[in-house]
């Protein structure tokens, strides 16, 4: 993504900010696996979306106004020993040409220098509570600063919620954004059609995560942007299930919900699909009446509506196939005020997504629902769950659960499904799984 793009992001932040403001923002540290092996590290993402730079133990401070540069940059010094072992550093002068920063210092530094940056403003825009030991650092500033006021040093202001504006921000997707969304969204649903090709009974879930990757990687997005859930048979009644180490079986559901991750930003897809290619009457059943309060969901998204009303169709669209199907007994209307279907339908309807992919932006403003704007993106994605051995329910449901997500952007007139490349109707998903096999000889 072009550097620009942060830059812009940050000067908007500090308009909203104000004069004689400060921000502190830290980056993501290094996390252990075991021992001295390190997971592969993945910046912050409020970091990444006001800078660009990918590196841990970095802290970003925005001071509107002040004359030797707004946008200061705390992080690591070069340093060739540690660069030939662990890669290579920016260090302070390469923060400064190559990521356009106005001043940077070393990390060991900033006890040192950022009190003086502190000292005076009346406010500081920070996000408390995220962090402990950096939450305990900034207060040791302000702290220090606020016993040297008698000494003639300039008091400290408010400490203010950065998230608050940062998150609004971050809840609208610029088109350099929608760009990287859009790839995810494509890379996702190309592995999600090789899955479907290469799944039949005897392969494991394992295989499956493998094939989905394997195609990540192919087109430029080497992580998940979460971990892939793989779920053959009843293992997909387990919402977030990713122990991925089961044989999938014949006459089973697969249930796969995995999304790639590219240039810091997620996609999110499920497609549930039977493991043999064919879908059985209660699979048929059960697969379309998810398929259908996904489709009536979707269709109401566009600008002006509340985001509630996505789930509430949903919702009600479930509600009257359980009765249809006999799950349920009563009438629609007493069944939606009981709130019948939670049983067999655990989570809402979709969440934003962005560079997380659970991402930030508030769903209630001033206690009612969020009205939906051009450049929001959400995820769309009903389900059924029908765990084996739950009380009263007939034994050819159970065991199966179904989960129908895609990507979906309000745009100025209506909606965009972003991940429209992988099938979710019966007849493509078992067309295309048949025409796989035909070409493999199975």
């Amino acid at each position: 993504m072009d550097l620009k793009e942060h830059a812009r992001r940050r000067k908007r932040l500090m308009a909203q900010m104000g004069k004689n403001s400060i921000a502190i923002v830290p980056s993501a540290h290094e996390a252990v696996r075991s021992r001295d092996t390190h997971y592969l590290f993945r910046q912050d993402s409020d970091f990444w979306y006001l800078t660009g730079y990918h590196e841990p133990d970095s802290v970003l401070v925005l001071i509107p106004g002040r004359a030797h540069g707004e946008v200061v940059l705390f992080n690591r010094e070069r340093d060739p020993a540690a660069e030939t072992w662990h890669g290579r550093r920016t260090g302070q002068e390469g923060a400064i040409a190559r990521f356009g920063f106005d001043d940077a210092f070393p990390i060991a530094d900033i006890d040192e220098i950022l009190p003086g940056l502190l000292e005076g403003r009346d406010q500081i825009h920070y996000a408390m509570g995220v962090n402990a030991e950096f939450d305990a650092q900034v207060m040791a500033w302000v702290n220090t600063l606020r016993g040297k006021v008698k000494q003639g040093a300039l008091a400290v202001g408010e400490m203010v919620e950065l998230r608050h504006l940062l998150h609004d921000m971050r809840l609208f997707k610029s088109a350099a954004e929608l760009k990287a969304m859009r790839h995810a969204a494509e890379t996702a649903a190309k592995a999600h059609c090789r899955a479907m090709c290469y799944a039949e009974p005897g392969r494991t879930e394992a295989q499956m995560e493998a094939e989905i990757l394997h195609e990540f990687a192919l087109h430029g997005c080497r992580h998940p942007a979460y971990n892939c859930i793989v779920a053959g048979g009843e293992n997909a009644c387990i919402l977030h299930y990713n122990e991925n180490d089961q044989e999938l079986k014949d006459g089973e559901l697969l249930l796969i919900d995995a999304g790639a991750e590219y240039q810091g930003y997620a996609s999110d897809i499920t497609r549930t699909f039977p493991v043999n290619g064919k879908f059985s009457a209660a699979q048929r059943a059960v697969y379309g009446l998810v398929l259908k309060a996904q489709l009536a969901a979707i269709a109401v998204i566009r600008p002006g509506i509340p985001w509630s009303l996505i789930h509430e169709t949903s919702v009600r669209v479930l509600t009257e196939g359980l009765v249809e199907l006999g799950i349920l007994k009563g009438r629609v209307a007493d069944l939606l005020v009981k709130e019948a279907h939670k049983p067999y339908s655990l989570h809402k309807t979709g969440h934003w997504i962005g560079l997380d992919v659970h991402d930030v932006g508030d769903y209630t403003i001033a206690g009612e629902s969020r009205i939906l704007e051009p450049g929001m993106v959400l995820t769309v994605e009903p389900g059924l769950y029908f765990a084996p051995g739950t009380k009263g329910l007939a034994k050819k449901w159970q065991g199966m659960g179904v989960r129908i997500e895609d990507d979906v952007l309000v745009t100025k007139t209506g909606h965009e499904v972003l991940s429209h490349g992988v099938p979710k109707d019966i007849e493509s998903i078992e067309a295309l799984m048949a025409e796989a096999r035909r070409v493999r000889g199975a």
